[in-house]
């Protein structure tokens, strides 16, 4: 059964890829990056639930944060062309 949801969620996640690679956008790039990191948390979670460790919950919320720091930090640099203060107009 694990094996079932391990396959589907790496299948997910090889789409996720595709769709970075593909995206018309840069936002639909960051967007499946994105989507991307929730599926490698997804993919700890169930990792940890398989083999009985669930000290790879810690690893997934941190994952998690990371991939949330990531995500704002890259769209604010794409935004405003810098990470510092905004520009004044």
């Amino acid at each position: 059964m694990f094996a079932v949801v391990i396959a589907a969620i790496v299948l997910t996640m090889a789409l996720a890829l595709t769709r970075a690679g593909l995206g018309p956008t840069v936002f639909d790039r960051i967007l499946a990056i994105n989507m991307f990191g929730t599926k490698t948390v997804l993919l700890i979670a169930v990792l940890g639930f398989a083999t009985g460790r669930p000290d790879f919950l810690d690893l997934g919320l941190l994952y998690v944060l990371l991939n949330f720091i990531g995500v704002i930090a890259v769209l604010r640099l794409f935004t405003y062309r810098h990470f510092g203060e905004t520009p004044e107009t």
